[in-house]
């Protein structure tokens, strides 16, 4: 057996996970069913997190993989790849590779069509492919694999249960360490989806963001409609039932931010043209896509262009595009910024990076803990009492589950904190971050005094609702919780003779 899982000093959560795998492989050595899930629970500690994207039939799940990689390459229209779980990970080459129910693997031509990647399952039928696996040289693709699922949907039961039976594999191991979960509106059916992710996941709600897709529509198209969807998410979020199941909630244009992402130089020299071109006759042809289109318009722009314009960028970005000239926007590359950072997607990509790339090994190690643990309960045999002290020793030796689950609990109906004190909380536990400005509330330049201040202050204030006669016993528990969080991190701020910061907080980015 390995050493005492959380005895030996200087391992991190991760490291710990990985030897307690490694000894109930062995422990397990004579159970081939346990073995197989322990290998694969092991090697998942190794790979990239995977990030799955899921959400009902035309949500824009596609769309949005294509905007956060910055290339398009998952396809966008109805055909059969859509029904089939896609993985997309980070190659040194193109390469496409069908995975088989049988077991089988076998290569796919890879074909590009007008920029754009074109998937074909050759002569297998749908119903005989388990995955593709794309590899593709993107730096979008550099921090996790990003998993386009098929539509969640009563009226196609065979798609629902590809997404389903992927993201909850029963006893084996969730194909998905976090979601993102996108919908125009929460249905039921939605949240209970949202339930089965948690379950996969950990059992944490930090491992799901959810995404009110085609933002744009919640205003009618207008350029101000990301502001109405940006209040519609807000109040979605702040709904106990969406709360208790997904981290944030958030509006993003998905079709305008991969405009934006792979914005040309012809597309600029549109937008120009029709920025320059009579006011009241471009806002006429932009009422409806239809307008838009038609063959003869009052605008010195050919009508494959417009058709172009409209495929790449929707109604809304060309609103947007053209309103952006027109207040002072001169040149392609400030577009693109501009429609990307007014898309919602750069906050979707900080969140990503906050919630769960930042926080992917705890992510994983999580799930391990928890396979193992069912795996205990269902298979007790001779010498697994070392894995259930492993378990323990593991769970107490790091702050790291003790932050997610609290960070996962405050979002609950029935939570710990009130909600005057509820962001403090979250941000402390690094919601908004896991480095020590941002634990803090303070800017990336915030000095050691700055830091060593807001430290100390945020100390006082958790030892306060500790001490507070009239809060409820779960309060005080998460508040002294709070309370070593803050101690960490000031005892970690420390300085030397020139004053110079030479630490950081242990256990923290």
């Amino acid at each position: 057996m390995s050493a005492g899982v959380g005895q030996a000093p200087g391992r991190t959560l991760p490291d710990d996970v990985r030897h307690l795998l490694d000894d109930a492989l062995e422990v397990y050595r004579d159970v081939p069913a346990a073995v197989g899930r322990l290998r694969a629970s092991r090697e998942r500690m190794d790979e990239p997190l995977r990030v799955a994207l899921a959400g009902r039939v035309k949500a824009g799940k596609s769309t949005l993989l294509n905007a956060l990689v910055g290339e398009r390459i998952a396809p966008t229209d109805a055909g059969e790849c859509t029904r089939v779980v896609t993985w997309y990970r980070r190659g040194p080459v193109p390469r496409v590779v069908l995975h088989g129910v049988d077991g089988a693997h076998r290569p796919l031509p890879v074909r590009r069509v007008r920029g754009e990647l074109r998937l074909e399952l050759a002569d297998a039928a749908v119903d005989q492919v388990e995955r593709l696996v794309v590899d593709w040289p993107a730096a979008g693709l550099g921090t996790a694999t990003l998993i386009d699922t098929p539509g969640i949907s009563s009226l196609s039961v065979e798609n629902s249960a590809r997404t389903e039976a992927f993201i909850d594999a029963g006893d084996q191991v969730s194909g998905a360490d976090a979601v993102v979960f996108l919908t125009r509106q929460f249905q039921p059916a939605d949240l209970s989806f949202l339930a089965a992710v948690q379950q996969a996941c950990g059992g944490l709600a930090t491992t799901t963001l959810s995404v009110l897709s085609r933002a744009d529509d919640a205003g009618g198209g207008q350029v101000d409609a990301l502001i109405a969807a940006g209040q519609l998410a807000r109040r979605t979020a702040e709904q106990p039932a969406v709360r208790a199941l997904s981290a944030n909630v958030l509006p993003v244009a998905g079709l305008m931010a991969l405009g934006g992402r792979t914005l040309r130089h012809g597309d600029f020299v549109a937008f120009r043209a029709l920025a320059r071109a009579d006011r009241s006759d471009v806002e006429t042809i932009l009422l409806t896509a239809d307008r838009f289109r038609r063959p003869e318009v009052p605008v010195d722009l050919s009508a494959e262009v417009r058709v172009g314009l409209l495929e790449r960028f929707g109604l809304f970005g060309i609103r947007m595009a053209v309103a952006l000239l027109r207040t002072g926007v001169t040149d392609a590359p400030t577009l693109a910024d501009q429609l990307v950072a007014r898309s919602g997607l750069g906050e979707l990509q900080r969140l990503l990076a906050v919630q769960f790339t930042e926080r992917g090994d705890q992510l994983k190690a999580a799930t391990a803990m928890r396979l193992l643990e069912r795996l205990l309960r269902e298979r007790p045999v001779s010498g697994d009492g070392e894995l259930w002290a492993g378990l323990e020793r593991a769970r107490t030796a790091s702050l790291d589950l003790v932050e997610l689950d609290l960070l996962a609990r405050t979002r609950s109906s029935d939570g710990p904190f009130p909600p005057d004190v509820r962001e403090d909380a979250e941000r402390l536990l690094g919601a908004h971050g896991s480095g020590v400005a941002a634990r803090l509330g303070l800017g990336p330049q915030a000095t050691p005094a700055e830091l060593r201040a807001a430290a100390a202050a945020s100390l006082a204030r958790w030892q306060a609702h500790a001490a507070d006669p009239l809060a409820r016993r779960a309060t005080v528990d998460a508040a002294e919780l709070l309370v070593e969080e803050a101690e960490t991190l000031l005892l970690g701020l420390v300085t030397d003779e020139d004053g110079e910061e030479v630490g950081s907080a242990a256990g923290f980015v």
